[in-house]
């Protein structure tokens, strides 16, 4: 016995040495959520003004899809199809603080009926933030509403114990939910006057620069134009990237913490790890702060699936587009059940073995006022109810979304393709209640 095996069984006990063995044929499941965390904001996706060593370590062990994004760049929808399966406006969760309809399941509901035990900890927020009540889970305490750069260690912990002391043998589900790097929001409220910018001159490293994409299409959709933009100085927003990074950093930390117990309990090697946010942040681009808009930056998040010996180490995946509705049925795939009845995802295991399977063409995204995105392999299209204003990127040319070019008559059959891929796709949901009327251009 190494001394490492030693020590931690003189910690954990006996039984955790005794669970070193075949790998489970029905895994467990170790779900980490961030909150606000933008694909391009971590060291794995190349960006060399942050530190993610923990983030990088799950990336670095398994499948990063790139082309990746939230059903709706909001907490409580993009929450609500992560665990269901659905999108918000079939879910009913059409902004924040709303319930999922009683009559769709949960991840946790369907997977603690079909044999693994479920545990939650952190923030939930569909409806509340935090709470101890969430059907289908056991409820670890901790964190606390809005303050991620306190709550979330108390979180991280919280797991970090029931992983040292679970002694159970049914496969487990359990999701880490933090809150950083979502603290930026406040940081954004308070740096609305002069006084508050006098720390950026004691910062000795360079600060970040500016996106290409910092100015913007003034000839936005209706609905776009009450979104924040904060009137900042170029050296301003470049202190604001290099703030956001530091609530970055701070969430790596505590995911860091998750990943050693999960290591110390010896249940590695039979726990696939799924990291994803709800949704990513404006972070500049596009001259913008914050979420609830359908341009990349906000839309788009990173999703790492691991699974050691599993899956391929290090693999980035361009080739699909993929969706937080694809999470419930992924991790149903793993663990040998079906998928609830209802679910407009997929799962993403076919890609992560690596087998040709046919794939969608498009992902779609809502947003607040009724606002809809399809995104293909050759272009974005975003549209709001009753606006005359659309818009069309082409992504083979314009990836950073910065031209416009719905109006221009050589991609009219790019747009009258993406104008009916959005119809057909809307046909197909099965709206709550309160969705019904909304989103139809």
């Amino acid at each position: 016995m190494k001394r490492r095996d030693f020590l931690r069984a003189g910690a954990l006990g006996v039984p955790a040495l005794a669970l070193r063995g075949a790998v489970s044929p029905r895994p467990n499941f170790l779900f980490i959520m961030a909150d606000q965390l933008s694909m391009d904001a971590i060291a794995a996706h190349s960006n060399r003004f942050v530190r993610t060593p923990n983030l990088d370590r799950v990336a670095g062990a398994g499948v990063s899809f790139r082309e990746s994004y939230t059903a709706y760049p909001l907490c409580s929808p993009a929450r609500s199809s992560m665990f269901t399966g659905r999108m918000p406006s079939e879910t009913g969760v059409i902004n924040n603080n709303l319930p999922i309809r009683e009559e769709i399941p949960n991840l946790g509901q369907w997977l603690g009926a079909r044999g693994y035990e479920t545990v939650y900890a952190g923030k939930w927020h569909v409806p509340a933030s935090y709470t101890t009540d969430i059907p289908g889970f056991a409820v670890l305490p901790g964190g606390i509403g809005g303050q991620g750069n306190m709550g979330d260690a108390a979180v991280s912990r919280a797991c970090q114990a029931w992983l040292h002391n679970r002694s159970g043998a049914s496969p487990f589900l359990l999701v880490a939910s933090l809150l950083q790097p979502h603290d930026i929001c406040t940081w954004v409220s308070s740096h609305t006057r002069g006084a508050e910018w006098e720390k950026m001159a004691r910062i000795s490293e360079p600060l970040p620069p500016l996106p290409a994409n910092f100015e913007w299409d003034r000839k936005e959709p209706s609905a776009m134009r009450n979104e924040r933009r904060p009137q900042w100085s170029d050296g301003q927003w470049r202190y604001y990237l290099w703030s956001y990074y530091r609530h970055v950093e701070m969430v790596d930390a505590e995911i860091g913490r998750i990943l050693d117990a999960l290591e110390d309990s010896g249940r590695a090697k039979d726990t696939v790890v799924i990291f994803t946010a709800d949704h990513g942040e404006g972070s500049g681009h596009h001259h913008m702060v914050l979420k609830n808009y359908l341009y990349d930056e906000a839309a788009k998040v990173p999703l790492f699936v691991s699974w050691p010996g599993q899956t391929p180490a290090g693999r980035q995946d361009t080739a699909h587009l993929v969706s937080g509705i694809d999470i419930t049925p992924t991790i149903c795939d793993y663990a040998g059940v079906p998928a609830p009845s209802g679910v407009v995802g997929r799962s993403l295991r076919p890609i992560v073995e690596g087998r040709n399977v046919e794939w969608r063409e498009m992902v779609a995204a809502e947003v607040a006022r009724g606002g809809r995105m399809v995104r293909t392999k050759e272009a974005k299209y975003i549209v709001y109810p009753n606006d005359p204003v659309e818009q069309l990127f082409d992504w083979t040319g314009d990836p950073r979304e910065t031209r416009n070019v719905a109006a221009d008559a050589k991609y009219a059959r790019m747009l009258e393709d993406h104008r009916r891929l959005l119809k057909s796709w809307e046909a197909r949901l099965q709206l709550a209640p309160n969705a019904k009327g909304r989103g139809q251009a």
